[in-house]
């Protein structure tokens, strides 16, 4: 949910409150869920819906349009049925091995992978050079390949 969140609001200080009050709002509301439908999408919903009120108390942010949207909640639609039917033992692994990163490189992964920023634009924002960008990529794909091994050596 986190980084359905940061998609859509580019902002790690907004997007952790947004999926904190969906969370909260969910907790609240638990026994409307439908549980025919996917729990994901339902969360999702509840933090694009969060992000909608946010917009209306700041009005200077800009929306994401419907389109960009349906784009993203197809993406981690994907990512849930690939979590649950898949390999979770492997997407869990990620998620502890991207934690292990160092924050310069944690950050450049965010950016490129997590927000779909282009190497040009996640070095600019990071004010870096985009080969110093580059190499950063480099080294977390390493990093992330070497604990996956270590985590999941049958995996290998």
């Amino acid at each position: 949910m986190l980084t359905y969140a940061r998609a859509l609001s580019r902002n790690e200080t907004v997007a952790a409150d947004l999926v904190q009050d969906a969370f909260v709002s969910a907790w609240k509301n638990l026994e409307r869920f439908d549980v025919t439908r996917d729990f994901g999408a339902w969360l999702r919903g509840i933090v694009r819906n969060k992000w909608r009120e946010h917009l209306r108390r700041h009005r200077r942010e800009v929306d994401v349009d419907d389109e960009t949207l349906e784009a993203w909640e197809d993406r981690f639609a994907g990512w849930d049925e690939n979590r649950q039917s898949g390999n979770p033992e492997l997407f869990d692994a990620l998620e502890d091995c991207l934690g292990r990163l160092p924050s310069t490189t944690a950050e450049a992964v965010q950016r490129f992978y997590y927000r779909d920023e282009t190497c040009e634009a996640a070095a600019a924002g990071l004010q870096i050079e985009i080969t110093t960008f580059r190499k950063r990529l480099q080294r977390a794909r390493e990093a992330l390949r070497d604990c996956l091994d270590r985590k999941l050596p049958h995996h290998a």
